[in-house]
């Protein structure tokens, strides 16, 4: 598979609000290159969801560029990027009256592959994605982290080149969550598809990032850019490297600053 790249370019968004509109995305851009694995950061509600949504086609930009590949999606268009993208929403979405197996080929036969051939091609991931064995159990019988496991094996088996992962581990404790990073970055490295990561967690962003690209507070812009200058594969033990906290420290004073101006928004507009 020939991994694509990102590019967003001075891109607007606004929702329309009781009384006039919210501007959520002021200007956004940025570029994610084939291959690389990108967090995404910023405080609640700045609008990281909807930079998803947007690349994904589920929504339309009021102005600016956004490029998955070669699939060009302008401003006041519909024109859908998701021939490129799989997209992995923050909860499992798992259906409870359908097995492992029938909720993993899902993707498949939405976008039209025939029901045997679905769940064929997903039934070949079971092992490399640790779920062997459970193809006919239902998601009650599975712990956290394999119900993770499935939703990222359902977004991997389409077979796009570009990953879009919005908190995939946001709701899982911390043992499991570490045990989850590992995977993923073993996934990644095995295929190096394109990935685009929200996450909350600083820590788990230079992780797992090539770079971590921190927005705003609303409405939203490119706050930093960082580097993560660790070599691959990470191991647990880079976390306490001079050049790990460095980084990690770096993001924690941009974010918190972000973090206060949002709070300062917040109050100044309940006063007014």
């Amino acid at each position: 598979m020939s991994a694509v790249g990102i590019e967003i370019a001075r891109v607007r968004k606004a929702f329309a609000i009781r009384g006039g509109s919210r501007p959520v995305l002021d200007g956004v851009s940025f570029t994610v290159a084939p291959g690389e694995f990108v967090a995404l950061i910023g405080p609640s509600g700045c609008g990281k969801s909807t930079v998803f949504n947007l690349l994904a086609g589920l929504d339309s930009a009021d102005d600016g560029l956004l490029r998955v590949g070669d699939d060009q999606v302008a401003h006041g268009s519909k024109r859908s990027a998701n021939r490129h993208c799989a997209y992995m929403p923050q909860k499992d979405l798992l259906f409870p009256w359908r097995t492992v197996l029938e909720n993993t080929a899902l993707g498949l036969e939405v976008a039209g592959m025939g029901k045997p051939a679905a769940r064929e091609r997903a039934r070949e991931l079971f092992p490399a994605f640790g779920l062997a064995g459970f193809e006919d159990a239902r998601p009650f019988q599975l712990s956290g982290g394999m119900r993770q496991r499935a939703a990222m094996l359902r977004t991997v088996v389409q077979d796009r080149p570009v990953l879009l992962l919005d908190e995939p581990f946001g709701a899982l404790d911390s043992l499991t969550r570490t045990e989850m990073q590992n995977w993923l970055q073993g996934v990644w490295q095995n295929d190096r598809r394109t990935v685009l990561m929200i996450t909350h967690d600083i820590r788990e962003a230079v992780y797992l990032a090539d770079r971590v690209i921190v927005l705003s507070a609303r409405p939203a812009r490119v706050r930093r850019e960082v580097a993560v200058p660790l070599p691959r594969p990470r191991e647990l033990s880079m976390l306490t490297a001079p050049e790990f906290v460095a980084v990690e420290q770096e993001l924690i004073e941009v974010l918190h600053e972000e973090s206060r101006r949002a709070l300062a928004d917040q109050e100044s507009r309940g006063s007014s």
